[in-house]
């Protein structure tokens, strides 16, 4: 199969494109760049706004760097279908009416990262290559 060339790739690219989207949306709400953030500054340490941009700007850098990943993207899922159905959902039924577009495709796309891995191109896989690398070596026949 000629894709299966490209799915880990692939992978790859899109976990760090939503991993530096979502860290950029933390950034933005905490240090006031990028355009500052989207409504009210939360103060240090207030529930929920300034604990869900820690969660944007560490979930979306691990995520990014393929460190972690799976329980940093579960963790980013889960802060996303807080906001959807706690802060989105009272406003309309759907997505479009909400408001909470961005919620709702950042919740399934960090499910999805979270259920398939990183992909090959991560700190994870660099960092695991060389024991990775002995293990095949060792299990390979031609090398009885």
């Amino acid at each position: 199969m000629p894709s299966a060339r490209f799915e880990q790739p692939v992978l790859s690219l899109f976990r760090m494109v939503i991993g530096v989207l979502f860290a950029c949306h933390g950034a933005a709400t905490l240090f006031g760049v990028l355009g500052g953030p989207h409504g009210e500054v939360p103060s240090v340490g207030q529930w929920p706004g300034w604990w869900a941009a820690v969660i944007q700007l560490t979930g979306g850098a691990l995520v990014l760097a393929g460190l972690g990943t799976r329980p940093a993207a579960f963790l980013c899922s889960g802060s996303m279908a807080y906001a959807y159905f706690v802060h989105h959902q009272g406003d309309g039924l759907f997505p479009l009416q909400n408001g909470g577009e961005s919620a709702a495709l950042f919740c399934w796309a960090f499910l999805l990262i979270a259920a398939l891995g990183p992909g090959q191109w991560s700190l994870t896989t660099l960092l695991n290559l060389p024991a990775r690398r002995r293990e095949e070596v060792s299990n390979d026949p031609s090398n009885a």
